[in-house]
C-alpha cells in the first residue's frame, strides 16, 4: 500500500550546482513516493456508503440511503411530489443535499450518486448503470445554485477542519435558517419584572439625589435633572467637530457607490465544532463568510464594507479575563456586618411578591476598552481563493466614540 513519506528536517542543504547524484536520487525517490500515494485507488466499504440521485432540474441530490455521521449536519428535509401506483402524485418528505454538500460527499467517496435521466427506458428498468465519477460530478454540479469552484473549495476546506457550514440565504423555503437575533440576548423579560426594575431604579436614584453630598467636581449631577441634554455624553458629543459613528453614511458622489455585480455578498454561515448544532433549528452563526476570487476581485471599498456591516447584527463585547484573586482571610462572625443596603421599594416589592423578585446578581466587570475595540462590534470573514490557495481575512467594525479615553 503506497504511503506518503514522513516529513522532517532535511539531511542536507541543496547545493547551488544541483548537488551530488545521491542527493538527486533521494529527492526523486521522495517525490515518486508522493505521486504513488496520490495515484492509489481509494477504497470504501459498501456498508458505509450512501446512495443518491442527482436531479439537474432542481439542482438537488435525493438521498435514498443515508449512512454515516455526515448527515447529522448536512442535508435538509423537504416535501416533493412523488408518483404513486394510482398514476397520481402526493407530497412526500425526503432528504436532499445542496450541490456543495453532494459534491463534497462524492469527492470523499462517501456517496454513490446517479444522474436522473429524462428518457424512455422501457425494458431497461433492471439496468441501474454506473454512478457518476468525481469528474462528471464536478462538471454537472459546479455552476448550479450560485455555486462556483471557489465557493466549493472554501466549503470543502472548512468541512475537513470540522466546521459546520450552511447557506446564509435559504435556496428554498424548506431550508432551515437561524432565528432572528433579539436585542436583549433572546430572553424576554416578564412585564412585572420589567416594571419592578424601572420603579426600583427610579427610587434608588431619588434616594441618592436627596441623601448624597454635593461634589463640585461633578457639576452636571444636579443640572442634568433640569435639562435633559446636560449629561457628560451629550456635552462631549456637542464638542466634536467631525461627526463620528457608523450611523452616519459615508459621502459619495455616485448615486450607487456599490455596483450590483459586487462579489462581496455573504454566502456561508459557519459554526465552530464545539457549537451545539441542530440542522432542523440552527442557532446564530459564529462567523459569516464572503467568498471572492483573488484574481478578479479587489480589496473591498468603504461602501462595500459598510454594506456588509449594515446587515450584520452587533455582537456583545468580550468578557474580561478572569484573574485569580489573592487569598482573602475570612473575618470572624462577630465582625461581619449583618445588613445590606437595599432600597425601600425593593424590600416592599420582595415582601409582597417574593416569586417575582429576581435573585441578587454579583456585580459584573466592565469589558476592557482595547479588547472591545480589537474584537469589534460587527465581524465579517472574507475568504480569498487564489487558484486553490485559500486565505481568510477578518474585517471588524469598531466604535471608538463609545469608548472615551478622557
Amino acid at each position: 500500500r503506497p504511503v506518503i513519506p514522513k516529513r522532517g528536517e532535511k539531511d542536507f542543504e541543496p547545493a547551488p550546482g544541483g548537488g551530488s547524484g545521491l542527493q538527486v536520487h533521494v529527492l526523486d525517490r521522495s517525490r515518486a513516493a508522493m505521486f504513488d500515494a496520490l495515484k492509489a485507488d481509494r477504497t470504501i466499504s459498501s456498508k458505509s456508503a450512501s446512495y443518491g440521485v442527482w436531479y439537474s432540474g432542481i439542482s438537488r441530490v435525493h438521498v435514498t440511503v443515508a449512512r454515516g455521521i455526515h448527515f447529522s449536519v448536512m442535508g435538509h428535509s423537504t416535501a416533493r411530489p412523488t408518483p404513486t401506483e394510482n398514476v397520481s402524485t402526493k407530497l412526500q418528505k425526503r432528504l436532499e443535499l445542496l450541490p456543495e454538500e453532494a459534491l463534497y460527499l462524492i469527492e470523499r467517496g462517501a456517496l454513490f450518486c446517479w444522474k436522473d435521466i429524462q428518457a424512455d427506458l422501457t425494458g431497461l428498468g433492471d439496468v441501474e448503470g454506473a454512478p457518476m465519477s468525481v469528474q462528471q460530478a464536478f462538471a454537472e454540479i459546479i455552476g448550479k445554485e450560485d455555486l462556483t469552484l471557489e465557493k466549493y473549495q472554501v466549503f470543502a476546506y472548512l468541512r475537513r477542519l470540522g466546521y459546520v457550514v450552511t447557506r446564509t440565504d435559504p435556496p428554498s423555503p424548506s431550508y432551515p435558517v437561524p432565528p432572528p437575533r433579539l436585542a436583549n440576548g433572546g430572553v424576554p423579560l416578564p412585564f412585572l419584572r420589567r416594571l419592578s426594575s424601572i420603579f426600583s431604579l427610579f427610587a434608588t436614584r431619588l434616594v441618592r439625589f436627596w441623601t448624597g453630598t454635593l461634589n463640585w467636581w461633578r457639576p452636571l449631577r444636579i443640572s442634568r435633572w433640569i435639562h435633559h441634554n446636560k449629561s457628560y455624553g451629550e456635552v462631549f458629543k456637542s464638542l466634536r467637530v467631525i461627526p463620528a459613528g457608523h450611523s452616519i453614511a459615508p459621502h459619495s458622489s455616485c448615486t450607487t457607490p456599490v455596483a450590483p455585480s459586487s462579489p462581496y455578498k455573504i454566502f456561508y454561515n459557519m459554526y465552530k465544532p464545539s457549537t451545539n448544532f441542530r440542522k432542523t433549528s440552527p442557532p446564530q452563526p459564529d462567523f459569516q463568510i464572503v467568498v471572492v476570487n483573488a484574481r478578479t476581485a479587489f480589496v473591498p471599498s468603504l461602501y462595500e464594507s459598510t454594506g456588509l456591516f449594515d446587515i450584520l447584527p452587533e455582537t456583545p463585547p468580550p468578557l474580561p479575563r478572569k484573574r485569580n484573586a489573592p487569598p482573602v482571610v475570612q473575618p470572624s462572625p462577630a465582625t461581619v456586618p449583618s445588613h445590606t443596603h437595599t432600597s425601600t421599594f425593593r424590600r416592599i416589592f420582595s415582601w409582597l411578591l417574593p416569586s417575582l423578585t429576581p435573585p441578587p446578581t454579583p456585580p459584573q466587570q466592565r469589558p476592557h476598552p482595547f479588547a472591545a475595540l480589537k474584537a469589534g462590534k460587527k465581524n465579517i470573514v472574507i475568504a480569498a481563493v487564489d487558484s486553490g490557495n485559500i486565505s481568510f481575512f477578518r474585517f471588524s467594525q469598531g466604535a471608538f466614540e463609545e469608548w472615551p479615553t478622557l
